[in-house]
C-alpha cells in the first residue's frame, strides 16, 4: 500500500466528487432513451455509458495493481445505469484504498503512470462525461469552487497535437476559448468540445 499524503487526500476528495457529479447525471438521465444522441460524435447514451462503466473498472483494477489489457474491452450492459452507478463506487473505493503506487493504463502512452497522475485523468474524465451525459438530456452540472480549478488544471495539462486527430482519442482537438469564460466551458473548449453543443433534433 502507498503512503497517502495530505495533498493526495485533498485530490481524493475532488476525484469523488468529481466521480458523484457523474453519478447524478447518469441517474438524472434515467428515464431517457438509451439511443439519444450524445456530444461523443457516434455514441448514443448506451454506448457512452457502456464506455464510462468500462473506464471505471479499468482505473479501479488498475488502482489495485492489475496489470490486464482485458479490463479496459467494452461489453453490452443489460442495465447501463445501475452498472454505470455500480462502476464508479468501485473506482472510488480503489483508488482510496492507495494499494498501487504506479498504475497500468494501456489506452494512454506510455501507459504506466505515478496513482496521482492516473487520479487526475479519472478526474477529469468523470467531469467531461458528467457533461456529456446531462448535456445530451438537456441537464447541467456545476463544479464546486474547490473542485472547478483542479479540473481546469488537469485539462491545461492533457497534451494538445496530432494525438487528438487520431481515432478513439479520447479528446478532440482543442478549441478556442477565451479567459473570461466560466470554467467549465473553459474545460470543454480545451478538451475539444463545444459549450454550445445540442443534440439535432432531426
Amino acid at each position: 500500500m502507498r503512503t497517502i499524503s495530505k495533498e493526495d487526500r485533498l485530490l481524493l476528495a475532488r476525484h469523488e466528487r468529481a466521480v458523484r457529479l457523474s453519478i447524478d447525471a447518469v441517474e438524472a438521465a434515467s428515464e431517457a432513451r438509451l439511443s439519444i444522441e450524445t456530444p461523443c460524435a457516434g455514441w448514443d447514451l448506451r454506448a457512452l455509458l457502456e464506455h464510462m462503466g468500462t473506464q471505471n473498472r479499468g482505473f479501479a483494477a488498475a488502482a489495485r495493481g492489475a496489470n490486464d489489457p482485458a479490463v479496459w474491452v467494452v461489453h453490452h450492459a443489460v442495465d447501463p445505469i445501475g452498472d454505470y452507478v455500480r462502476s464508479a463506487h468501485e473506482v472510488v473505493e480503489a483508488f482510496a484504498a492507495g494499494e498501487a503506487e504506479t498504475l497500468f493504463l494501456p489506452e494512454i502512452p506510455p501507459g504506466h503512470f505515478p496513482a496521482a497522475t492516473a487520479l487526475g485523468f479519472h478526474l477529469i474524465d468523470s467531469v467531461v462525461h458528467a457533461w456529456d451525459v446531462a448535456r445530451s438530456v438537456g441537464h447541467v452540472i456545476d463544479l464546486d469552487s474547490d473542485l472547478a480549478p483542479t479540473a481546469l488544471r488537469i485539462a491545461e495539462a492533457v497534451p494538445t497535437g496530432t494525438a487528438r486527430l487520431r481515432p478513439g482519442a479520447a479528446f478532440g482537438p482543442a478549441l478556442e476559448v477565451a479567459d473570461t469564460t466560466a470554467t467549465l466551458a473553459r474545460i470543454l473548449g480545451i478538451l475539444g468540445r463545444s459549450p454550445e453543443w445540442l443534440p439535432s433534433r432531426a
